[in-house]
């Protein structure tokens, strides 16, 4: 791996925080510093954390902080769920920034395991 940018969960994790920031552009505006923020803090630390960790000198700190990209992720789940209960978003948006998400937690999970199993 020459840097975070090779990444293919972190480019994956990039285009999902647009995502994000696109659906939540459309939430009413008494949500602005409410749910809209949280979840685009939760996007954004995704491949923040998955960029930081690449940068560290050792594996251990690496894992630590695709570890909190992966927390990153299921705050996002529940955060979406939530915005679907408020009926900020529509169930086929759910559906599909939901596997997305699953998705980026698969690659997560795997790149973790890749790391621990190479030594």
């Amino acid at each position: 791996m020459k840097t975070h940018k090779d990444l293919e969960v972190w480019k994956l994790a990039i285009d999902f925080v647009s995502e994000i920031y696109l659906i939540t552009k459309q939430f009413p505006e008494a949500e602005k510093f409410g749910l809209s923020t949280q979840m685009r803090r939760a996007s954004v630390s995704i491949p923040s954390n998955i960029a930081e960790g690449a940068a560290r000198q050792s594996d251990k700190e690496f894992i630590q902080f695709l570890y909190i990209a992966l927390g990153s992720t299921a705050e996002l789940e529940t955060q979406l769920i939530i915005a679907f209960n408020l009926n900020f978003i529509k169930q086929n948006q759910l559906d599909q920034l939901i596997l997305k998400q699953e998705q980026i937690a698969k690659m997560l999970n795997g790149l973790i395991k890749f790391i621990k199993n190479k030594k």
